[in-house]
């Protein structure tokens, strides 16, 4: 039987039905349609799930959708401008080559600006320690942790 909740997503207000059983990334993806939030294990290891819930990095596969009720929810879909111009973060993973298949990207730049937003001048083992949930296959992980160091430089 479908409950009614009301929380913040992505800056704008959210009242919506939804199956008490549901996860979080099941309501994200497939009835809200963002589909920046990525399903990877499905058993909260690989982080490429990763959303930010009232400003903790949060696996998305692993939360129960009724627990958002009354809370802040930002996915990398909400980092962007109104117009479309990119977080900060999301452009230095692109200048600093840091995006290969980009499947883990999402979940990577959630976690790093989680960390950002609470720490201004994060050491590098800072860094390492809030990506380390965050799997990628591809790049090594150097030009991800260049990527978060220039965003956390430039502040």
């Amino acid at each position: 039987m479908k409950q009614e909740i009301v929380f913040n997503l992505n800056g704008e207000a959210v009242r919506v039905e939804v199956e008490p059983e549901w996860t979080l990334l099941h309501f994200l993806r497939e009835v809200y349609g963002l589909t920046g939030t990525k399903e990877g294990c499905g058993y909260g290891e690989c982080g490429a799930c990763t959303v930010i819930i009232d400003g903790k990095a949060i696996n998305s596969c692993l939360y129960p959708v009724l627990e958002v009720a009354g809370k802040s929810v930002t996915t990398i879909e909400g980092l962007a401008s109104k117009d479309g111009e990119l977080h900060p973060l999301q452009k230095a993973f692109v200048e600093q080559g840091a995006v290969q298949c980009g499947f883990c990207i999402p979940g990577m730049i959630m976690s790093a600006k989680a960390l950002l937003d609470e720490k201004e001048q994060p050491s590098e083992d800072d860094i390492k320690d809030s990506i380390a949930g965050n799997l990628c296959r591809c790049t090594g992980y150097v030009k991800i942790i260049d990527a978060i160091k220039t965003v956390a430089g430039g502040r």
